[in-house]
Parts: C-alpha cells; sequence; structure tokens
C-alpha cells in the first residue's frame, strides 16, 4: 500500500479505548493507520474514566455517531471502521452513510429491525434497566456482572483481570434508546441497510455471546438482504462477548485482517 488506508476502532459499553492497543499495533504492523477514539466524555485512561463517571452520563446513540463521524471526518481519506457492541452498531451507522470504505462488527448492538430478545441479553443489560434513571446516568458493571456479561466463555480469573484492566462506567442513555427501537419511527438505533452504494460489511458474532446472542447478529444480518452490497457473517462458536479482548483475540483479528484484505484491499488494488 503506497498510502496507508485508515482504521478506525470502536469500542463499546463498559470498556476503554485502549482496550483495542493490540489491535492497534497488529495493524500497524500490517501497513495501516490505526486509531482508537474514546467516546464522548470518556477520560483519557481506565483510571481517568472511572474516577469521573458522570463526564459519561447521557450520551446516546446519535451524539456517539456523531462524534465518530466528526472524527473520520479529519482523517486524509475514507477509513476501515471496526466496532465491538455498541461501537459495531456505530460502525454500521456510518458505513450506511457512506463514511468509510469498509466496515466489520463485532458482536453489534442491535439495530432498529432486529425482534429476538434473549434472555441472555436481558440479563445482561439488567445494572442499566433496574433503574429507569440510568437512562440519564453512567453505569458500572460489578465483577460479577462482567463475567456473565463478557467473560462466560474464558476462565473466571481472566474475566477478573480483563475486568480489572479494561472496565469503565458507560452511558445508560444506548441500551435504554436500542430497547424502544421497534415502537420509534426515528429511532436513532436506525441503519441503512438498504444502501447498495456502501463498502462491505463484516458481521462477526460469539457462539456463547450472552450480551448480544448469535440470534440477534443472524437477524441483523438477514436485514441486510435487500442489499446487493457485500454483506458477510462470521462465527467464532466457542466465544462470547470478550472476544475481541481476552487470550483469543488474534484469530478474531487475523480473521477480519484477512477479510479486509480481501475484501477491500484486493478488490482496490485491481481497479
Amino acid at each position: 500500500m503506497s498510502k496507508k488506508i485508515p482504521v478506525v476502532f470502536i469500542h463499546g459499553l463498559w470498556l476503554a479505548a485502549g482496550s483495542w492497543q493490540p489491535w492497534i499495533e497488529l495493524f500497524e504492523a500490517r501497513g495501516y493507520d490505526p486509531v482508537a477514539p474514546t467516546w464522548p466524555g470518556e477520560g483519557a485512561d481506565v483510571l481517568t474514566s472511572r474516577a469521573n463517571p458522570e463526564e459519561a452520563a447521557g450520551y446516546g446513540i446519535e451524539a456517539v455517531t456523531a462524534h465518530f463521524a466528526d472524527f473520520i471526518g479529519g482523517l486524509p481519506s475514507q477509513p476501515i471502521i471496526i466496532g465491538h457492541s455498541f461501537g459495531g452498531m456505530v460502525a454500521e451507522k456510518l458505513l450506511g452513510i457512506n463514511l468509510g470504505r469498509a466496515a466489520v462488527a463485532i458482536d453489534a448492538a442491535q439495530i432498529k429491525g432486529v425482534l429476538p430478545l434473549p434472555l441472555s441479553s436481558l440479563k445482561s443489560t439488567l445494572p442499566v434497566f433496574k433503574n429507569f434513571a440510568n437512562e440519564n446516568r453512567a453505569v458500572s458493571l460489578t465483577m460479577d456482572q462482567f463475567r456473565y456479561s463478557f467473560g462466560n466463555a474464558v476462565s473466571p480469573e481472566e474475566s477478573d483481570a480483563l475486568f480489572e484492566k479494561w472496565t469503565i462506567p458507560s452511558p445508560g442513555k444506548p441500551l435504554f434508546e436500542a430497547a424502544s427501537a421497534n415502537f420509534s419511527a426515528h429511532s436513532p438505533a436506525k441503519v441503512d441497510t438498504r444502501n447498495e452504494d456502501r463498502g462491505p460489511l463484516l458481521l462477526i458474532m460469539g457462539g456463547k455471546d450472552h450480551t448480544v446472542p448469535e440470534s440477534i447478529t443472524k437477524a441483523t444480518f438477514k436485514l441486510y438482504r435487500k442489499s446487493t452490497a457485500v454483506t458477510e457473517l462470521v462465527e467464532f462458536g466457542d466465544r462470547g462477548h470478550s472476544l475481541t479482548i481476552d487470550s483469543g483475540w488474534r484469530e478474531v483479528a487475523d480473521s477480519v485482517l484477512s477479510w479486509v484484505e480481501e475484501r477491500v484491499i484486493a478488490p482496490s488494488a485491481a481497479a
């Protein structure tokens, strides 16, 4: 590649932007120009975010999407966008309005039109929904809650270590917006799944994910069937919601890199 292609990593709720650092180093080594911006209100590091939870409160899907759209607007060229969980939803939204040359949505939060609501997903989001006031607050997970929602497919010891290293308070508002998406005509969780001019999209799902079970990702995939643009689905059957940060992250990252080089880099070189 004569010019380095930007790659923008977008994390989801309860993980810090720094959790993408191994991915950044891998993509840099492969000749890309990767960056993992913080969410609006997020501190520069984990400890800062934990010490100032009120700074993250009140940001919804549209505000987060606009934040990353502004960031992308300052890049020298369109990036590849890679998001996890709610970051995956944001990646889909940005690709839907043609702000990326391609996107990867890993265990992405459910968008408007997705109907399955598995019990494990409800249990994972209970820390937010148990109090309606949390819509305008920043909410933290306990170690046990993280173990169920993120770390159920790794050892308890690894899950607890990931919790200590990467978890931060996150706004509750995106979860309330996603939960009501199918009852709102103008929900911020709506994605343009029919756009035929967008770049390629890869959806990745973890077969043991409690927070975004595979039924949600499969239903998302079906929503894209009316677009002729490239949309593909990959499953890691033995992985949970922590698949981007746990000891198996490299397998997922290598799969993403292979897809990017096949679907984005090779066609560009041929053109």
